[in-house]
């Protein structure tokens, strides 16, 4: 029954059944659905005691001027097609999932020798969907497992019977390395290939103890018939089967198939964890957020989101543990709260997860640049700064045996990474391999040069290496006349030792503090970006090696030839007519010669 022209004044005239109303504004826009055991009772709520509702809820009563319902059998029925109309129209005072993504499913057509792959377009006239996914890695994980233990073919190939009869087509790659049986080539018959199909159905349903049984059944019987190589395959599909159980086994296996779902919420918002549990397992788990809308109890909010995430995640279980009483209670959805064992213990790790979700979130709506204050202000503390280090350059060496010695310095403003700031330094004035006499030598460039085009200075700098760099990267700024004017440390990899100028003791920082967490980030960053440089210069210089020694060629055609070719083996591979486009006519024909005396 819907009813489409009562007033707020008329609210008394609603059936004492259950059922879903929808409040519409002077505009009639629906701005507001809710579901209720008795529509009566719930509405009038609303309307005979509006002084008990918060400012939210009586605002929204202030803009009722509709009032239509919906009769249904039960309250459960009622919970569902609320969730319905409100995902088809979103309403302005209900609570919203902020989540719009459109999850992957794994796909089991339907055709002639089946496929299994992702897709996030679900068209049911395709095959048999299953999903869907929180996320592409849990998919990848069961789709891995699936194609290790079975061979399921991945060609778009028509396998109609008729086709190959005519022998339209010829196996490829995938057959020669053993990812395919050749069905395209009648190599194995459709009633084989679709009895892996039917195990693989077992663990895309989550059924694994259907497949476990058997390939052990299998393996028993080709032992028995003395098929050892036979038994030894089953074995291991057996094994990747419980390998991959291990790897989600949480509980007892006495907890059978059940949805838990925990919630903390604040002033505005709601975190929602949900986790669903099969065979003692956890098969997939999302956390989501809720808005507040209308100061709604967690209880509320709790049943709102766990009736959508079951509908979105196709959810069958009819029970559920929760850290939250809810009142509610149906022969298809029961809500406990457990108080010891197994089941105490998954609501414990939903909510520990909804925990994280809340910190997460508040950390990316804003409070980002509070947290890197408190570092930079944590670090200032610990290493007793004047100023806040929010300028921090940092420098490494890297040379191997002497070879090709570098450096490279790292640039962080106000704790992120400056990319565009940092500088490669091949070292100039440094013979043989002098890590020490390096670092006078960069860091004396780098502050000279900031001096001349009177750039601002770092406020922290950072020496990858202990007291013998420190020292040395002292001197340098000492030679420029502003040793004490900024703030310099060595930080040494094997301890984590902080070393200060002119004191032979260290520091040492809490290994969990974050500002150590900090100065080890700069550290490996510089690290890694001097590393990476130096590996290219041995590249270009081996490069260039092999080039210069062709007479008529010297290191600038060797740059062009490397910037466009890439390497020497690709100029071996180019022809005559491809070098003379980037060097000429003459050298090419001289390095096109060389190459040839050298390979022949």
């Amino acid at each position: 029954m819907l009813a489409t022209s009562y007033t707020p004044e008329e609210y008394n005239q609603l059936p004492d059944q259950p059922g879903v109303y929808k409040y519409y504004n002077a505009e009639n826009t629906l701005i507001y659905v809710g579901k209720a055991k008795s529509l009566r009772k719930r509405v009038a709520s609303y309307f005979v005691k509006s002084a008990g509702l918060n400012a939210k809820t009586r605002r929204m009563v202030r803009e009722v001027k509709k009032i239509e319902f919906t009769i249904v059998d039960s309250e459960f029925d009622a919970l569902l097609l609320e969730n319905n109309l409100i995902k088809k129209t979103q309403p302005r005072y209900n609570i919203l999932l902020k989540d719009d993504k459109t999850y992957p499913y794994l796909l089991l057509t339907k055709e002639h020798f089946p496929r299994i792959f992702p897709t996030r377009r679900v068209i049911p006239s395709r095959g048999s969907y299953y999903g869907p996914f929180a996320s592409v890695k849990a998919m990848n994980n069961i789709l891995d497992l699936i194609r290790s233990i079975f061979t399921i073919r991945t060609c778009k190939l028509d396998l109609h019977p008729r086709k190959i009869a005519e022998q339209k087509y010829k196996v490829c790659l995938e057959y020669h390395i053993g990812n395919c049986l050749g069905p395209c080539e009648a190599l194995i018959g459709e009633p084989e290939y679709l009895k892996d199909i039917e195990q693989a159905k077992h663990i895309l349903k989550g059924n694994l103890g259907i497949p476990k049984s058997f390939f052990k059944t299998k393996m028993q019987e080709a032992a028995e018939n003395l098929q050892f190589e036979m038994a030894q395959r089953y074995k291991e599909k057996l094994d990747l089967l419980e390998k991959y159980q291990a790897k989600s086994l949480v509980t007892s296996p006495t907890v059978s198939n059940l949805d838990v779902v925990a919630l903390v919420s604040d002033e505005k918002h709601a975190y929602v964890n949900y986790l669903r549990i099969k065979n003692g397992a956890i098969i997939l788990t999302k956390t989501v957020e809720l808005k507040k809308k209308l100061d709604e109890p967690d209880s509320e909010i709790l049943l709102t989101a766990l009736v959508r995430l079951r509908d979105q995640f196709q959810s069958e279980s009819k029970d559920t543990i929760s850290n939250i009483e809810v009142e509610f209670e149906n022969e298809n959805l029961t809500i406990t709260v457990p108080k010891i064992g197994d089941k105490k213990r998954l609501v414990e790790l939903s909510l520990k997860n909804a925990l994280y979700y809340k910190k997460e979130k508040a950390l990316a709506a804003g409070d980002v640049k509070d947290k890197k204050d408190r570092i930079l202000r944590q670090l200032q503390a610990d290493l007793s700064l004047k100023d806040l280090p929010d300028h921090i350059e940092c420098f490494d060496n890297s040379n191997i045996q002497g070879t090709h010695p570098v450096a490279s310095m790292v640039c962080f403003l106000n704790g992120k990474p400056a990319n565009k700031e940092y500088r490669h330094y091949h070292i100039k004035t440094v013979e043989g391999p002098n890590d020490f006499a390096s670092m006078t030598e960069v860091v004396g460039r780098r502050y000279k040069r900031l001096m001349d085009e009177k750039k601002p200075l770092p406020k922290l700098i950072v020496i990858d290496g202990g007291k013998g760099q420190l020292s040395s990267s002292v001197e340098a700024l000492k030679q420029l006349g502003i040793y004490g004017k900024i703030p310099i440390i060595g930080i040494a990899k094997r301890l984590e030792e902080i070393y200060f100028p002119d004191d032979p003791f260290p520091l040492h920082i809490d290994k969990k503090s974050e500002s150590l967490r900090l100065l080890q980030r700069i550290r490996d960053e510089a690290h890694r970006f001097a590393i990476t440089f130096h590996r290219d210069v041995r590249s270009k210089n081996a490069f260039g090696t092999q080039l210069t020694t062709i007479k008529g060629i010297g290191q600038e055609t060797a740059d062009k030839l490397l910037k466009h070719f890439k390497s020497y083996k690709k100029i071996g591979e180019a022809t005559l007519e491809e070098i003379i486009e980037v060097v000429g006519k003459s050298k090419a024909e001289k390095i096109i010669e060389a190459i040839k005396e050298k390979s022949g």
